[in-house]
């Protein structure tokens, strides 16, 4: 066991065989070597450099003399720095404000539809943005009308708005925007205005304008839909940059989502306090102007109240009417009902009458005839007597009195009988 741990400490170890390595190398020779390495390569750059500012020079030397154009990024640059430079600013500055618009111009002149107007952007727009979206918004038509017009409050709930102004009475309207980080202007002429209907405008503007038309449709009493069809025409760097990917649609679009939660979450709230611009405009020309159109509204309104009360005091007058020949028919009837049981009353009481005046003739009759009986037995008792003793007939029972019927025919063969002696 003593050998093994022996050979063990023996053994050198990774680092001290690194080393040993290490010392074995031509270190001197590698060292030469990094030195000519560095050398050569600040040569080579120094020269590149030495070329880059021979180049560079040459080139200043040709604008100076007007040999090459200084729409170029360096023409730029040099023409820049020398301006601040005799103006008293810093040259390098200048240089650089030269160079970004020698850039600005190059990438212009790459992208297609973007070149041919100079650094200004001054060119005519031959390129349009078309952009076609409604929204149904939850109020009636003139509410809908008056909060679109109302162009002041735009500002106030749309993020790019930056200012709108309507002159007054005139078809002209003033905006600024944001577009990007740049601030831009541009004036709209109302060509045709009919209130709740719709609104066609032109603009102007440096850096690009936008025409368009916004139209308003009825869907239910509450429930307007707004139609909007635009056409923009960008001009400029930043305005042709951002139509690449149709930014500005985007932008569109939201603001009328602004547009939709602004009237949804607060004009809807006072309806009666927004508005807006009421007048007409045909042919770029006003020809009704907002007060004339308040104030023609508000007496139609009122000869609609009038109307309105009118008609209410005819149905009023026509339900009185109507109610009292529906009481004079009642009284009628009533009065008809009356006389009727009245009539039906004398008729009973006359039947009764003649019922009692039939009684009283047939007692008569009866008392009458009892009489007649009693002197025909009487008579025939007489007689009876006269001829032998002959029995008369019994005379009648109390019953037929008290009936009040005729009595029997035995009794009118006696009558006759007893007439003919008589005779």
């Amino acid at each position: 066991m003593s050998e093994n741990s022996n050979d063990q400490t023996s053994k050198p170890t990774m680092g001290e065989q690194v080393k040993s390595s290490l010392t074995e190398l031509p270190m001197d020779m590698l060292k030469s070597q990094l030195r000519e390495l560095k050398d050569a390569a600040m040569g080579r750059a120094v020269g590149h450099a030495k070329g880059w500012v021979d180049n560079a020079t040459d080139r200043l030397n040709e604008v100076a003399s007007g040999e090459r154009d200084v729409g170029g990024v360096l023409g730029r640059s040099a023409s820049k720095a020398g301006e601040e430079a005799v103006e008293g600013g810093s040259p390098a500055k200048g240089a650089l404000k030269g160079a970004l618009s020698g850039v600005k111009d190059k990438v212009k002149d790459a992208i297609p539809g973007m070149g041919g107007g100079g650094g200004g952007g001054g060119g005519k727009a031959t390129k349009s943005t078309n952009f076609v979206d409604s929204i149904d918004v939850g109020v009636p038509v003139h509410v809908a009308y008056n909060q679109w017009t109302q162009y002041e409050d735009w500002p106030d709930f749309m993020k790019k708005v930056e200012t709108a102004q309507q002159e007054d009475d005139e078809p002209k309207v003033d905006m600024k925007a944001q577009v990007f980080w740049s601030h831009r202007s541009w004036q709209s002429t109302i060509k045709e205005q009919i209130p709740d209907q719709l609104i066609v405008w032109r603009s102007t503007g440096q850096k690009g304008h936008v025409d368009g038309s916004v139209s308003f449709h009825e869907l239910a009493p509450r429930l307007t839909r707004i139609l909007v069809t635009l056409e923009y025409y960008p001009q400029g760097f930043m305005e042709r940059t951002g139509n690449i990917w149709r930014a500005q649609g985007r932008r569109a679009r939201l603001e009328m989502k602004h547009f939709r939660r602004h009237v949804m979450m607060n004009t809807i709230l006072a309806p009666d306090e927004v508005t807006g611009w009421r007048g007409e405009i045909h042919d770029e020309e006003v020809t009704k102007t907002h007060d004339d159109a308040v104030a023609e509204q508000e007496q139609q309104e009122q000869e609609d109240q009038e109307q309105e009360g009118q008609e209410q005091e005819g149905q009023d007058q026509e339900g009185q009417e109507q109610e009292g020949r529906e009481d004079e028919e009642g009284r009628a009837a009533q009065e008809g009902q009356q006389e009727e049981g009245e009539g039906q009353q004398e008729g009973g009481e006359q039947s009764e009458d003649e019922a009692n005046g039939e009684t009283d003739e047939e007692d008569s009759d009866l008392g009458e005839e009892q009489e007649k009986s009693e002197e025909t037995g009487q008579q025939d008792t007489t007689e009876g007597d006269d001829e032998g003793g002959e029995e008369p007939e019994p005379e009648s029972d109390g019953e037929d009195e008290l009936t009040g019927e005729e009595p029997p025919a035995e009794e009118d063969t006696d009558a006759s009988e007893s007439d003919e002696a008589r005779e």
